[in-house]
Parts: C-alpha cells; sequence; structure tokens
C-alpha cells in the first residue's frame, strides 16, 4: 500500500506542477503584449503632443510673417508719405511768398493785372498742394491750441471773449494728411 500512495502522490504531484505551467505561459504573454500596447500609446500620445506643437509652433510663424508683411507695407507707405512731406515742406516759403505779395499788392493798389496774375498762380499752387494732402490750419480767432498752434508773443486785449485766443497769425500752419507739418505761429491775447 504504501507503493500505491506514493505512485498516487506521484501522479498527483506532476499534474500539479504541469497545470500551473501552462496557466502562467499564456498570462505572460498578454502582460508583455498590455505592455507593449502602453508602450505603443504612450509613443502615439508622445507624437500627438509633438504634432500638436508644430503645428502651434506652424501657425505662430505664419501670424508673425504676415504681421511683418503687413507692417513693411506700412513703412512703404510711410516712406512714400515723408518724402511728400519734405517736397510740400520745401514748397511752403514759396507760399509764404504769395501770401506777403498778395498782402503788399493789395494794400499799395497797383496794377489791377499783377495783382491777378499773382492770384491765379497762389490758387493754382494750393490747388496742387491741396490734392496732395496739404490742408491750412485756420488759426485767426480759434482758441490756442498747442497741438496746431506755436505762440510767438502775446498781446493783451480788453475783451474777456479774445483771452486765450489766437490774435494774429505770424506764419500760416500746415497740416499734410491730418498730419501737423508745421506749426502756425500765432499772437495769443491774454
Amino acid at each position: 500500500m504504501e507503493n500505491e500512495e506514493i505512485k498516487e502522490e506521484k501522479k498527483e504531484t506532476p499534474v500539479q506542477k504541469e497545470a500551473p505551467v501552462e496557466k502562467e505561459a499564456p498570462a505572460k504573454g498578454k502582460e508583455k503584449k498590455s505592455q507593449a500596447a502602453k508602450g505603443l500609446e504612450k509613443k502615439l500620445e508622445s507624437l500627438e503632443k509633438d504634432l500638436a506643437k508644430e503645428k502651434d509652433d506652424y501657425l505662430r510663424l505664419m501670424a508673425e510673417f504676415d504681421n511683418y508683411r503687413r507692417r513693411t507695407s506700412q513703412e512703404k507707405l510711410d516712406l512714400v508719405s515723408m518724402a511728400a512731406v519734405d517736397t510740400i515742406k520745401g514748397l511752403l516759403p514759396i507760399l509764404d511768398d504769395f501770401e506777403r505779395a498778395l498782402k503788399v499788392l493789395g494794400e499799395s493798389g497797383d496794377s489791377d493785372a499783377a495783382k491777378e496774375g499773382t492770384q491765379l498762380i497762389y490758387t493754382k499752387l494750393m490747388s496742387f498742394l491741396k490734392g496732395k494732402g496739404l490742408a491750412v490750419i485756420e488759426a485767426q480767432g480759434q482758441p490756442f491750441d498747442t497741438d496746431l498752434h506755436e505762440a510767438v508773443a502775446q498781446f493783451p486785449v480788453q475783451e474777456e471773449e479774445k483771452k486765450g485766443k489766437v490774435f494774429d497769425v505770424c506764419q500760416t500752419g500746415y497740416t499734410l494728411n491730418g498730419k501737423v507739418i508745421r506749426f502756425a505761429k500765432v499772437v495769443v491775447g491774454i
């Protein structure tokens, strides 16, 4: 009997050893597959993050380029505008001479033909300059404005409504396309 018991024990022992080996092998394979899948998922997430970052960088670069293009275009326009400013600034003394000549001709009563000719030249020149964006700063009788006027003198006035206003214009001021290119030189009532 002892032999039988030993045989039975021997039979039971190999069965017990074989069964766990077969069950563990598929479990290890599944674990390896799930670990591999997790590794691939992590790689995929990493690649998706990298792609999103690259897309963001690309969009930012395109926006920067658009801003650069707009800025350089505006700078070109400003450069052309400044060239016009220099040209018109050079013509302003001529305008001043015309204004003085017209004033003298009007007061002296000399030949009407000379007066008309000078007036015609002045009108044509002003028309041309206005077409380029030049505008006269109206100052006479206006409240003194440091954005438009340069006070060269102050003059005491009796009337209260004339105080703080332009009493006389010594030199006409001009704007070009809304930007002051020469302040009006004025006498202010105090």
